[in-house]
């Protein structure tokens, strides 16, 4: 007779993980990247200028790194208190103040995309938020100018169900839009997320691993 499947693990019967998502040496790694890099466009040169090539990348670490703390969560290695708090350990080393010389303007730009990361991963875990996308991009749209806050609410809304599994956000981005707002900016974002869960599909870790 076959055996019966052994349970799986809850996450506090899971061997714990020790694993540094992030930390202050790796972010003043990526903005000493920045420092080296240039933003001014070449004469006759059609290609992006490199910096803004590190800065996407620089964003798509952040991404990747603050997403593998969910995944982890979603493999039941860690409870939704533990993932919380490491959460919070990243954001704290992301946000804190930019460099003040050259290169202020695009850390603040690249730190105000990356809230609804944070905010959108804070609603997955919370497993309380809308299922309509294209109901809430319409509100957020309308509200972004009157209400940011509630603009980025909404946003991490959308973030949460990208998290989760939900197609985004490429037919509601537009690349027609002389002056994006924020809230188009977060959609970006968002697709970043969309592409980062996909490439993580496979992940997990051992206990042990760093």
């Amino acid at each position: 007779m076959a055996k019966k499947k052994e349970k799986a693990a809850s996450p506090e019967e899971q061997p714990k993980l020790f694993y540094i998502f992030y930390n202050k040496e790796r972010w003043d790694n990526w903005i000493k990247t920045l420092q080296e890099s240039h933003f001014d466009a070449e004469p006759g040169n059609e290609e992006m200028p490199e910096g803004y090539t590190v800065l996407y990348n620089f964003a798509m670490d952040i991404t990747l790194s603050v997403l593998k703390i969910i995944k982890l969560y979603q493999n039941g290695r860690y409870t939704k208190e533990e993932a919380t708090e490491k959460l919070k350990e990243v954001e704290a080393i992301v946000m804190c103040e930019a460099p003040e010389d050259d290169l202020e303007d695009y850390v603040e730009s690249l730190q105000i995309s990356l809230l609804v990361l944070f905010a959108g991963c804070r609603k997955f875990l919370s497993g309380e938020y809308e299922k309509d996308i294209k109901t809430l991009v319409k509100e957020g749209r309308k509200i972004v100018e009157a209400d940011m806050e509630k603009a980025l609410d909404i946003a991490a809304e959308i973030a949460a169900n990208v998290i989760g599994g939900a197609p985004c956000c490429s037919r509601y981005i537009k690349d027609d839009i002389e002056q994006p707002t924020l809230f188009d900016e977060w959609l970006i974002e968002i697709e970043s997320i969309a592409d980062a869960v996909a490439s993580l599909k496979n992940f997990d870790e051992e206990a042990g691993e760093v």
